[in-house]
């Protein structure tokens, strides 16, 4: 009996021995094999073992629209650390950029306005002129967070402005007395923390605050869980007590403070969740740390050291095996295997004398975005065969 005339599932089975090279050798014998060995379920197992192929721990899929094969491929390059650079925008006053991206937009906060540029589908590449501008804030816009239907985001203003992406429309919420450094939302909640030394707590069909948190420090980075009943808050830990607390959203109490041994200044300055339970922070003490809320709340679970003792501004996860990190010095961009204590690949993208930090980071399947203070630059992970 041919290979192609055994039943579907007989031949998962046997496919689920080879490795992606063996794979990809099969699918060269005949057009049957090269149909079949395309397919997703084919190349499920294997994407979960490679870097940013979208396939999270917990089974789900980021990237549904693009074929595994096709980014088993791509995520050989995310390990080796291959791909093109790119510098498509420039300023010329230096800002405190953030960044938010989907599949057709790439969102970059420039002084008082937020810039919409759409994306090639194909290619990744940035169109230089935006197609929307979100404005309204009467300083630099500080953060901002992005929805389905919402971009919301803080200014130095102390202002909140929710902004529909469909209408065009945008609303004001008024609470904050100082910047709002930081926000998050999900759905119709909004969670904002400021330079007050407040987090509040807001719902998007009001435009009062449901509740106002004491934090007796300023907060720099908050997090909403996915399940929406808790949230996390950095702060500069200016005081002597953690900077990382875990809250209850109904009641806006405190559940637990993470971390035991800290130093003070050593605040945090962006975090994620990767699932209810699991937190990655980092900041001034140059770590990288995963916290696990289902264990004890006075010591991370791991941790990865910068190896420049550089602070960290900023992390983005792929919800399985990697990690991209932005740091204060020469706009250093390191990409993490967490299955490894030491960085996997760096790349610097400003030189001597000119220095930066990379403020904030986003990634698809196949290209890498970080804006420094003056530029906004693509690392291109797609091709093939490039020169490192």
């Amino acid at each position: 009996m041919l290979l192609p005339q055994l039943p579907d599932d007989v031949l998962y089975h046997i496919l689920s021995y080879l490795d992606y090279k063996s794979l990809s050798r099969l699918s060269q014998v005949c057009k049957s094999t090269y149909h079949f060995t395309n397919r997703d379920a084919v190349w499920k197992r294997i994407a979960k073992d490679f870097l940013n192929t979208g396939v999270t721990r917990h089974g789900a899929d980021r990237y549904g629209h693009i074929p595994l094969r096709k980014r088993v491929k791509t995520a050989q390059n995310w390990s080796d650390g291959v791909c093109k650079r790119a510098t498509p925008l420039k300023w010329k006053v230096k800002l405190l950029p953030w960044l938010q991206l989907d599949r057709e937009f790439l969102f970059l906060s420039q002084a008082a306005d937020i810039q919409a540029h759409k994306l090639c589908q194909d290619t990744g590449k940035l169109h230089r002129n935006p197609s929307q501008i979100y404005s309204g804030h009467k300083g630099d816009v500080c953060h901002f967070a992005l929805t389905n239907s919402h971009l919301i985001s803080g200014g130095s203003d102390g202002k909140i402005l929710v902004h529909s992406r469909a209408a065009g429309s945008r609303v004001e919420l008024s609470g904050h007395n100082q910047e709002v450094g930081c926000l998050d939302s999900k759905d119709e909640l909004i969670i904002s923390g400021s330079r007050d030394q407040t987090t509040r707590i807001w719902s998007l069909t009001s435009s009062c605050p449901r509740a106002t948190i004491p934090m007796h420090d300023r907060v720099w980075s908050v997090a909403l869980s996915p399940t929406l009943s808790t949230f996390a808050t950095g702060t500069a830990c200016c005081k002597n007590y953690s900077p990382l607390h875990i809250w209850d959203v109904e009641r806006a109490e405190c559940v637990a403070p993470l971390g035991s041994q800290f130093r003070r200044g050593a605040g945090v300055l962006d975090m994620v969740f990767e699932s209810p339970v699991q937190l990655l922070t980092c900041g001034y003490d140059t770590f990288i740390r995963l916290w696990d809320l289902r264990l004890s709340n006075r010591r991370c679970v791991k941790e990865w050291e910068e190896p420049h003792d550089c602070t960290l501004y900023c992390i983005q996860t792929d919800g399985n095996h990697m990690i991209a990190s932005g740091s204060s010095h020469y706009g250093v961009v390191r990409l993490w295997d967490r299955r490894q204590s030491r960085c996997l690949q760096s790349f610097q993208l400003c030189s001597n004398p000119v220095t930066s930090p990379v403020y904030c980071l986003r990634f698809s399947s196949s290209h890498l975005y970080a804006a420094l203070a003056n530029t906004l630059h693509i690392l291109d992970f797609s091709h093939s065969r490039v020169a490192r």
